[in-house]
This record gives C-alpha cells, structure tokens and sequence, in this order.
C-alpha cells in the first residue's frame, strides 16, 4: 500500500461519461485506481481517454479510500475553469505527449 504521485498538470480521464459530465455541467469527478495524490487547488490540464487535451480544470477535493471490493481507489472531484480552444488542444497534447503519454517507461 502506498500513495502515487500525479504527473502535477495531468487530469486523464479513463471514462468519456465522467469527462462529458464535467463538461456539461461544469463539475465532475473521476475514480481512479491506487492510492494517488492529486493536490487540492491546483490547476491542471484534463485530458479525454485517447489523450487528447479539451481543459483546464481546477482539482476541489482528492480522496483516497478502500472501497467495499477492497480495492485502493481515489476518486478526484474538479470543476472546470474553461474549455481549451483548439490551437491550445494541440499544442497541450503534443507536449504531453513527448513529456508523459509518449514515454514507452510510464504505465
């Protein structure tokens, strides 16, 4: 057991429903699994499910639990701060990208 850090403007989202309702409703939450640290306040970069850059998102609350099944899990709630228009989608993508999506050393 142990916590896991987060690439600090990072904000993946694995599902396309929870990236959909912080879109549309401008609040949302994600699950992940592990242990992980996501720091409350911090702004970060939200990123669809094939890594592709859509937001800038503010991180409200980060909570790491042992859910019923026994898995390690921390669910992250945000609220967007805004869309990205699409020259900051693509650049935002391709730098992450080269900096964390494309390394073949990252899980």
């Amino acid at each position: 057991m142990g916590f896991q850090t987060e690439f600090n403007s990072v904000c993946k989202f694995k599902t396309e429903q929870e990236l959909y309702e912080l879109l549309e409703y401008g609040r949302g939450k994600m699950t992940k699994q592990g242990f992980r640290v996501f720091p409350a306040g911090q702004k970060v970069i939200a990123y669809t499910p094939d890594n592709t850059a859509v937001a800038i998102v503010k991180i409200v609350a980060s909570i790491a639990e042992i859910n019923f099944q026994g898995e390690e899990v921390t669910e992250v709630e945000m609220e967007l701060i805004r869309k990205l228009n699409e020259e900051e989608s693509r650049v935002q993508t391709a730098l992450a990208h080269e900096m964390f999506f494309g390394d073949p050393n990252r899980k």
